[in-house]
């Protein structure tokens, strides 16, 4: 399978909130990272947006392929959503967030999926300033646990 293909698929699963099918996407090192307070692998990242989706049930990634080169595929998205049920961060060390009623749009962010051998080994998105989870937080008004 070709690294668009393999990408196309995986951003299908992703949106849709298919766990297991986004998880047979990822190779067993798949690394993220970028917009997180530290890298995350398959199972912490998947982790991570099935929590997203539970406190932010209409979230959209809104990620699109800029462009293929080799085993390498640039990826754009721009995630929005509403805070409307409680949001549990506590595995990432964040907290457990109530639901605040707002809404968040976070800016364009670009990335970079590494795909080898039918699976996408690694996810780095450039951090880009208001993006990523921190960026999410803000905007809900809401900050996590301090040091």
């Amino acid at each position: 399978m070709d690294t668009k293909q393999v990408v196309e698929d995986f951003m299908t699963a992703f949106e849709k909130g298919d766990r297991e099918a986004c998880l047979a996407c990822l190779s067993d090192d798949f690394t993220f990272s970028g917009p997180v307070p530290k890298p995350l692998n398959a199972h912490e990242w998947i982790g991570t947006a099935a929590a997203m989706l539970a406190g932010l049930p209409d979230i959209n990634y809104n990620m699109k392929i800029v462009g293929v080169d080799g085993e390498k595929a640039t990826v754009s998205s721009q995630l929005a959503g509403t805070h409307t049920a409680d949001l549990d961060l506590s595995k990432m060390g964040l907290g457990l967030f109530p639901a605040t009623g707002k809404s968040f749009s976070n800016p364009e962010e670009q990335g970079v999926m590494t795909v080898a051998n039918g699976k996408i080994t690694s996810y780095d998105i450039t951090p880009v300033e208001g993006g990523g989870l921190m960026g999410i937080l803000t905007q809900l008004g809401v900050s996590p646990p301090g040091p």
